[in-house]
């Protein structure tokens, strides 16, 4: 996912670059690191999917894979980091809430032991609402693919 924009490229992030840009954690922290940004364009980012997964206990014993809307929580959290790198939100408090996952398709099962390539790219970017597309790959091969829009406002008062 590369363009020639006049855009410099960031990157690689590593996990506490990724943890500075998304509120997430242990263990719905899905994305590990970032390959690379293309700011208002695109992301490339990974997640080891290792056996150590808490949701492989259950998803399924004798026959691990992981759940189809982790993969597309992933790249939502890509998605996200994409958002707050490219809009300079970080540290600003701002979350990216999802709104709407559309045409999401999953085409083989993601095993413990693979490295999820994630690639998210904007469709449509405004101040408070942006739309992306995103793919998930595993060795060069589609795993699964999504639509999606998120909102980006201020946290819930606490």
């Amino acid at each position: 996912m590369t363009g020639d924009t006049g855009t410099a490229a960031i990157g690689p992030l590593d996990i506490r670059r990724v943890m500075a840009a998304l509120p997430h954690r242990y263990p719905m922290l899905l994305v590990d690191r970032v390959e690379e940004i293309i700011p208002d364009q695109s992301i490339t980012a990974i997640k080891a999917v290792t056996i150590n997964e808490p949701f492989f206990q259950g998803h399924f014993p004798g026959r691990p894979i992981m759940p189809g809307v982790l993969i597309v929580e992933a790249l939502a959290q890509a998605a996200g980091v994409l958002a707050v790198e490219s809009l300079g939100l970080a540290g600003s408090g701002k979350l990216v809430y999802f709104m709407a996952i559309d045409g999401a398709k999953f085409r083989v099962p993601v095993e413990p032991g693979v490295l999820l390539r994630l690639e998210v790219e904007f469709i449509q970017k405004r101040a408070s609402v942006c739309k992306f597309a995103g793919r998930a790959l595993v060795d060069g091969k589609l795993a699964a693919e999504a639509n999606f829009t998120a909102m980006i406002a201020d946290p819930p008062a606490g």
